[in-house]
């Protein structure tokens, strides 16, 4: 068994979280604490950039929260808090500015990608890989989970830690990047990628009636009930993440069979989510009917988190000429 290392990672709470989400990174992360040092955390720094709404952050924020422990998430195996709780990455933030070069900044596809999608450029926006950079540095991540789309700001955390290390001597870790080669783009509905803001996500945790009302919407093509259905579809990718091998060969096989109507598929695509999700559901509700509980795991995990990342920003100012006491 590979050695245990300290893997970080954490989720935007910028609204009601999905399957695209729990597939893409939340199971994942939940996995690794049965092996590693898992960080855990919910960026509501990060969603300021583009919620605006007080009520809004912190109803997603608890709700995030929740939606990790009722999926498994074991605050016993991981540090898990709120990122505004441990606000020495603020700082630390102000600190990587000092030796980031614009260029590196600038090169971010994302702030591009979001800007030219309709959201409101602000300097937040355009750091957003900075802030993340510390939220790496401040815990020493050593692996950090990303999807494809976050492989650049991982990119952008190496080029600044080496930097820093190489100004003012070893201070940070150099986190790696955890990939999930095999995993597919997870699509919405729409067969775009799955996503909230563009209205095409399945939720994970809203009422059953409005999941199955999702799934029937989904985008299929015209093909007549006595050919072989596509394969590469939007709902053999989405019924595909729900079933192991032998469930996807066999799903595979009745694709390639004439006889089955995507209606139908859908009806049982709708059933297995139900099915899937029903535990974690019924724990949902009970950590609903139990707030203070929630509140104590998020003050315990900011309080282990805290400890961490001034260990990390102490060694910081140090090495930058900021201890003048000592």
């Amino acid at each position: 068994m590979a050695a245990s290392k300290r893997v970080l990672s954490g989720i935007q709470p910028s609204g009601q979280l999905h399957i695209g989400n729990y597939f893409g990174m939340m199971k994942r992360m939940i996995r690794y604490q049965e092996e590693h040092e898992l960080f855990c955390f919910i960026v509501d720094y990060h969603a300021l950039t583009t919620i605006k709404n007080r009520r809004e952050l912190e109803e997603n924020t608890l709700n995030a929260a929740i939606d990790f422990l009722a999926l498994g998430l074991d605050p016993d195996q991981s540090i898990f808090w709120i990122q505004s709780d441990v606000p020495q990455v603020t700082e630390l933030t102000w600190l990587l500015s000092t030796i980031t070069g614009m260029g590196l900044l600038e090169r971010a596809t994302s702030y591009k990608d979001k800007t030219t999608r309709g959201v409101t450029p602000n300097v937040g926006l355009f750091s957003y890989p900075l802030l993340m950079a510390a939220d790496i540095l401040c815990f020493g991540g050593e692996i950090v989970p990303v999807g494809k789309d976050q492989k650049q700001h991982l990119e952008i955390t190496r080029a600044i830690a080496q930097r820093f290390n190489k100004i003012y001597g070893d201070v940070f870790i150099i986190p790696q990047a955890d990939i999930n080669k095999s995993s597919q783009l997870i699509p919405g509905i729409d067969g775009q990628k799955m996503s909230k803001s563009y209205g095409n996500d399945i939720p994970l945790f809203a009422d059953e009636k409005i999941i199955r009302q999702k799934i029937m919407s989904i985008t299929t093509d015209s093909t007549p009930i006595d050919k072989p259905k596509d394969k590469d579809s939007t709902i053999f990718k989405i019924f595909s993440l729900f079933l192991d091998n032998q469930g996807q060969q066999e799903l595979a096989q009745r694709f390639d069979q004439p006889g089955v109507g995507y209606g139908e598929i859908k009806k049982e695509l709708a059933e297995t989510i139900a099915e899937y999700f029903r535990p974690y559901r019924e724990k949902r509700i009970y950590l609903e009917k139990h707030l203070d509980y929630v509140q104590q795991v998020l003050q315990s995990g900011a309080q282990k988190a805290e400890a961490v990342a001034n260990k990390f920003l102490t060694n910081t100012r140090t090495a930058m000429g900021l201890n003048y006491s000592g």
